[in-house]
């Protein structure tokens, strides 16, 4: 059994290359309305990298528009229907197993079939939980919900999944849906009274409406601030003060006047960045991303200024989520708790990773970019894959030292090591002569306990003296001094 790669710590950058391609044929696919066989290719993105949001998404859209009187109805009216359940029983017993991607190919197999299968949908966000996909596993129950508010199972599911991120308010009314359903429910009367307790803990940056349905959710006034939209053009924002330089501020509008906006032109991304930046501020994360979406997609797609703000937000609520994680970690003081702050931060990790990665292939000649990529691939602990982009961060002269260093640590932990000691001596070199930076005396470090290592005693002792002379305190290098004279004098 081979789990898939985002199970394994992350895709590759050729699976993700790979991946990429299928996903873009799979859209032009939806565009030109052969949904059955988008379909089959947004499942296999789905299948093979179970983490990504996108890929849900689009998969859950082209469904959409394949069954779109299923889309709209409720579970209730699919349930009794002959081939359903079944597509639940496969998914959970090849999850059971251990064979994600099986699991997840089965869920989305059983879904072009039976849209409505909230079975299939709530197994398929347990299944993303438990490989740590928390986005994604929120997302199958929001779904799951739309379809069926009231299901008792989904409920207790979503209660869970959201106390484990520090969502309590949103457990709470998953809880509460419950107890309407099945009045003196102890277990729901008791994580009530608990989940209360936790109410003040710091919220992650999670939409409050994020798991209510589209019925729950009261829609804004339209058609109020037409103009208002129209005279702050997104790009151009400063023209209108231009021309009238005399006409005081106008004041920020609403979330109500900007939705209103929205509504009267859907065409203008004005309006969508500005409510995604006062989510954003709000900590309102999700909504922020989902605008920052449709503002890019109504620009045409090509505003790179606007991808980065869309993928700015996304880190954030990574980051966000992990900080939660890691604060109840802290209060909680239990291994299950630091568990799941470390697969939080985990995640976080690897969404830099994917963001960092897109923003390197756009700008391929930038070395501070392939600098910040390659750092993120260290930190997850692709080393291998970090040394080209440390290689290509190396023109960038004001950094050739710290990609040097970097280099040298990735070469050594490929085992490397006479390409980590050039490296080393390299970032030694471009730091200069009596320039005593924290960065010269690592490098000196480094380049002496490899020396070690690699039985050259001579380079050894010098890059450990030089450093001493600076800085006899610096780490152990006192110690490693004492023992390089012992081992010349029993040598």
């Amino acid at each position: 059994m081979e789990p898939p790669p985002a199970a394994s710590g992350g895709l590759s950058a050729a699976d993700r290359n790979r991946l990429q391609q299928v996903f873009l044929r799979a859209k032009k696919c939806l565009e030109r309305a052969d949904y059955a066989y988008a379909h089959d290719l947004f499942s296999q993105c789905v299948a093979e990298d179970p983490g990504s949001l996108i890929y849900l998404q689009h998969f859950r859209a082209n469904l959409a528009q394949m069954h779109p009187k299923t889309a709209a109805a409720k579970h209730s009216a699919f349930s009794g229907l002959p081939g359903f359940g079944g597509g639940r029983a496969a998914v959970s017993k090849l999850a059971d197993k251990g064979n994600w991607r099986e699991a997840f190919t089965a869920g989305c197999k059983a879904l072009k079939k039976s849209p409505g299968d909230v079975g299939v949908i709530a197994e398929l966000g347990g299944a993303a939980g438990e490989l740590g996909h928390s986005d994604c596993q929120l997302y199958y129950l929001r779904w799951a919900l739309d379809l069926s508010p009231t299901d008792l199972d989904v409920n207790r599911q979503a209660a869970a999944a959201l106390e484990k991120i520090g969502e309590f308010d949103q457990a709470i009314g998953c809880w509460l849906r419950v107890q309407q359903q099945k009045p003196g429910d102890e277990e729901a009367s008791r994580a009530i009274s608990r989940l209360s307790v936790e109410k003040t803990i710091d919220r992650g940056g999670y939409n409050p409406q994020l798991l209510k349905g589209a019925g729950d959710v009261a829609m804004p006034h339209t058609g109020r601030v037409a103009e208002a939209s129209a005279r702050r053009k997104y790009d151009s924002p400063d023209a209108e003060r231009e021309e009238q330089p005399a006409e005081p501020p106008q004041a920020a509008l609403t979330e109500e006047e900007l939705r209103a906006a929205i509504d009267a032109n859907p065409a203008d991304p004005a309006a969508y960045v500005q409510l995604a930046e006062m989510f954003s501020s709000a900590g309102r994360l999700h909504d922020a991303e989902r605008l920052y979406k449709k503002a890019l997609h109504v620009a045409g797609g090509g505003d790179l200024e606007l991808l980065e703000k869309l993928e700015e937000v996304y880190l954030n609520r990574k980051r966000d989520t992990a900080r939660v994680a890691e604060q109840r970690a802290q209060r909680q003081q239990s291994p299950a708790a630091q568990k799941l702050a470390e697969q939080a931060q985990r995640e976080a990790n690897l969404a830099e990773v994917e963001v960092f990665s897109a923003r390197a292939e756009r700008t391929p000649g930038d070395p501070r970019v392939q600098f910040d990529f390659a750092i993120r691939l260290k930190r997850v602990g692709n080393f291998r894959e970090a040394v080209k982009p440390f290689q290509a961060a190396r023109a960038d002269k004001k950094r050739a030292a710290e990609a040097e260093l970097h280099l040298g640590e990735c070469f050594q932990h490929i085992e490397q090591h006479r390409l980590a000691m050039r490296s080393y001596e390299a970032a030694i070199a471009i730091c200069g002569e009596g320039e005593w930076t924290d960065l010269r005396k690592l490098a000196l470090y480094r380049a002496g306990v490899l020396a070690m290592g690699l039985k050259d005693l001579d380079a050894a002792e010098k890059y450990l003296t030089d450093l001493a002379s600076a800085d006899f305190g610096y780490r152990d290098v006192s110690a490693r001094l004492d023992k390089l004279a012992t081992i010349r004098k029993t040598g």
